[in-house]
């Protein structure tokens, strides 16, 4: 069956079908006792040196994944300096004349992490050169807007981002190994559309405020609240999807490369989970 997903639909393996070996692919097996040819234009037809995608490379690839995002955005976090500065009553605030070269790193982070994703989602070869650099543009934007979270609403939410974001892993984790949630293709079909249906609001929220008519789902309002729970339960559902998507992999025999589309598809999960957090507990120390 085919995958709903952007990230794992350019590759057959993530789609129910299986790699025949170490060597060029043959033939792929559809599970229903047909095979289909390859061509020399099949994106596998060269990488006859590579192993296969196991779960280890699969960690492998989306350790080193998010390590440049860490290290990307701690650089981000010091080299925007000191932002801060203090009214007549002695209160902090961020001062916007200084905070110039942290708001221009949350811009071209963002930027830049959204065009690379979609590059990555939509390439029929996965290419671990576009993977690290979206996650080093991620790490940019997480940085900023991390450094900026703190200084508006506290140190916790950071640390509770970061903390909450590696429990929901583990937990989603230990729930679809120990529990043997089955993904159907009902529950396939629904986390996907209610993502496009979240990203599409928010855009939409988005386009309005810059014509001052913002419905509030990108602020820090009740319906904002509500945005971030529900995003954190796509995200979560999400993250099920792509432990689905990395076994299916696996199991077809893929070529070891692919573990880079899995840290990808694994990589915009997580960076998603922490941005909702980061939001809903930014909103909810102000109540």
């Amino acid at each position: 069956m085919q995958s709903n997903n952007p990230v794992f639909r350019r590759a057959e393996g993530f789609n129910g079908k299986a790699y025949d070996g170490y060597g060029d692919p043959s033939t792929w097996s559809t599970g229903a006792g047909q095979t289909t040819v390859a061509t020399p234009t099949s994106p596998y037809t060269h990488q006859s040196d590579q192993g296969r995608m196991t779960v280890d490379s699969v960690v492998q690839k989306t350790g080193l994944t998010l390590g440049v995002v860490l290290v990307a955005a701690v650089i981000t976090w010091i080299v925007t300096g000191n932002v801060v500065s203090q009214d007549a009553f002695g209160e902090d605030y961020v001062n916007s004349s200084l905070a110039g070269g942290l708001y221009a790193a949350i811009l071209v982070g963002a930027l830049g992490g959204f065009v690379l994703s979609l590059v990555n989602s939509f390439k029929r070869v996965v290419s671990p050169a576009l993977v690290i650099a979206y996650a080093a543009c991620e790490g940019l934007f997480i940085g900023g807007i991390s450094k900026l979270y703190q200084l508006q609403f506290g140190p916790g939410v950071v640390t509770g981002a970061v903390v909450g974001t590696v429990a929901a892993f583990a937990g989603t984790l230990a729930a679809y190994k120990f529990f043997n949630i089955k993904v159907t293709d009902k529950f396939r079909r629904a986390v996907t559309a209610a993502m496009f249906g979240f990203v599409g609001l928010v855009v939409l929220d988005m386009v309005l405020g810059f014509f001052g008519s913002a419905i509030g789902f990108n602020g820090f309002g009740t319906l904002g609240l509500i945005m971030s729970v529900v995003g954190l339960v796509i995200a979560i559902f999400m993250l099920m999807l792509d432990f689905d998507f990395v076994e299916r992999g696996v199991a077809a025999g893929l070529p070891e490369r692919e573990s880079w589309r899995a840290a990808f598809g694994l990589t915009v999960t997580l960076i998603w989970i922490y941005i909702q957090l980061l939001r809903l507990l930014a909103i909810l120390s102000r109540r």
